[in-house]
């Protein structure tokens, strides 16, 4: 059976720019690319699979976008001083002979759930999603772990469950009730983490949760009645895409000895 290990490039390379306090330069964004460099090669030594990629954010307007144009609308971008010299980045993965996928209005995230889905469902072998993002937790539900390179740690279900109070099959409509200010998700509001694992505990699924909160008649009911439209829109934003087109086979995706579809 083969192993497919999904990257989630800036997700890595972001963090390694950012644990430098230093201002931006040419200089901070080399050595950043350096240690992600070396980065991605240990995971790809520590998990010897048999497919890997390296998925990257394209950058501009997602579909995500279209839904809700204040989508990220916080969040700071990228410095010009790092994303110039990403090009050059993805031709040093590719020398190590890893392919970087990055795909013009969807997001990384969107294009690892897709080739980790496709992997599963056509039961080709393990699948480790390289991350430290929640909204990929999910593919724990469907058979996937999930690996942080920074705390060297394996996420599971038991994790997703100690972390965030529901299993992983529930994390989609927990992260949809409680937002994400960083990524200008709406949620519900005044509902956090607790609340809404409490809700999802006892409810079992958003469309529970909402026919139940026409009778309650404390706050937390009024605020969910209130934002009724915001939580559906919240649950669009963080459900990932799991189709998309990502212009590459398995044989090309096949890393060191390993070949074929």
């Amino acid at each position: 059976m083969g192993k497919l290990l999904a990257i989630d490039g800036l997700n890595i390379v972001r963090r390694m720019y950012e644990a430098n306090v230093e201002p931006d330069s040419a200089e901070k964004a080399e050595d950043a690319l350096n240690y992600a460099l070396a980065a991605f090669r240990k995971m790809l030594a520590t998990h010897q699979p048999t497919h890997a990629l390296a998925a990257f954010d394209f950058g501009g307007l997602t579909w995500r976008h279209a839904l809700y144009p204040q989508y990220r609308e916080k969040r700071e971008p990228m410095p010009p001083v790092l994303r110039e010299r990403l090009p050059k980045f993805y031709e040093q993965l590719s020398a190590i002979g890893l392919v970087s996928v990055s795909i013009a209005e969807v997001e990384a995230d969107d294009v690892i759930a897709t080739a980790v889905m496709r992997w599963l469902t056509e039961e080709r072998g393990d699948a480790i999603v390289a991350s430290t993002d929640k909204d990929l937790h999910v593919l724990i539900a469907h058979g996937a772990l999930v690996w942080d390179y920074f705390k060297s740690e394996w996420h599971d279900s038991a994790w997703v469950e100690k972390k965030f109070g529901v299993p992983p099959n529930m994390l989609t409509e927990l992260l949809a009730l409680m937002g994400d200010a960083a990524d200008g998700v709406p949620g519900v509001s005044k509902v956090g983490l607790k609340t809404a694992a409490k809700l999802m505990q006892n409810y079992g699924s958003v469309e529970r949760i909402m026919a139940g909160a026409g009778i309650l008649k404390n706050t937390l009911g009024e605020r969910l009645r209130k934002d009724r439209d915001m939580l559906e829109l919240s649950r669009e934003l963080v459900t990932l895409k799991t189709d998309v087109r990502i212009g590459v086979t398995w044989k090309q995706l096949a890393f060191a000895t390993t070949s074929g579809e």
